[in-house]
């Protein structure tokens, strides 16, 4: 199992962080890509990606951290991404839900690291909410020879295929097991070597444990979500490919 989304640098793993990685790794995890949301928390991904071997980085700015994008933010976000186990430029994107920087902004900080990626050849790791017909506007245009994945993925049908067209992966965390979720209707109709799997912890805990503070090792309730929804394919099998997947992304062979 690989957790592809996770953020054990964030001071909710402040009292215990050890031992959540002991635990997930215990429970069969492979690996855990941590994700960057800014300056501060790319260099702390960075130090958990050099003290645990199957610990891997990404590092960028959410677009909720979109204003703190400096040009000297820029330089030293360059610098952060070239160390060796940095493994994407994330998580990047929109989100017009919550506008914690103006939309303007946004956008010119998603391009800006776009840029970034493709100069460094990396993937990039996106997050959309509620700004699904720009952002996709935005990959079609300037990332048209990358390769990243729609993390937390939420849109529908048609944002899956348009999404799936350009090349990129979906990813599905916890809300996949939550009662109507719309993506357990998307996922049936989408083809498993698109699919990866993460928490995005600490949130999105997914059912039985919701409520809970959200760990990589729950990784496990997803894919066996995945493999329920899929009704001819083992939890062997699901887990198989979409480490694969994950594999094949973040260049982790």
């Amino acid at each position: 199992m690989i957790d592809t989304h996770a953020h054990l640098d964030f001071q909710q793993y402040d009292k215990d962080r050890d031992k959540v990685i002991e635990d997930a790794f215990s429970s069969g995890l492979e690996t855990i890509i941590n994700i960057g949301v800014d300056l501060e928390s790319s260099e702390k991904s960075i130090k958990l990606a050099e003290k645990y071997k199957n610990i891997f980085a990404t590092v960028g700015f959410h677009p909720h951290d979109a204003s703190k994008l400096s040009k000297d933010a820029f330089k030293e976000l360059e610098k952060l991404a070239s160390y060796p186990k940095v493994v994407a430029i994330g998580e990047i994107g929109l989100d017009f839900y919550r506008n914690l920087s103006p939309e303007d902004v946004q956008i010119k900080a998603l391009k800006e690291q776009i840029e970034l990626a493709k100069k460094l050849k990396l993937p990039v790791v996106v997050h959309i909410r509620n700004a699904y017909k720009k952002a996709l506007e935005i990959l079609r245009t300037d990332a048209a020879e990358l390769e990243g994945v729609l993390h937390c993925f939420s849109g529908d049908e048609n944002e899956a295929k348009e999404a799936l067209s350009l090349g990129f992966y979906l990813s599905f965390n916890g809300t996949l097991t939550y009662k109507n979720s719309r993506s357990a209707e998307v996922i049936k109709k989408i083809p498993l070597s698109s699919i990866l799997v993460e928490t995005d912890c600490p949130y999105l805990t997914p059912e039985p444990m919701r409520g809970k503070r959200n760990e990589p090792k729950l990784v496990r309730l997803v894919i066996e979500k995945v493999v329920e929804l899929s009704g001819s394919h083992t939890f062997k099998e699901i887990d198989e490919i979409f480490t694969q997947n994950a594999k094949r992304l973040f260049r982790l062979e």
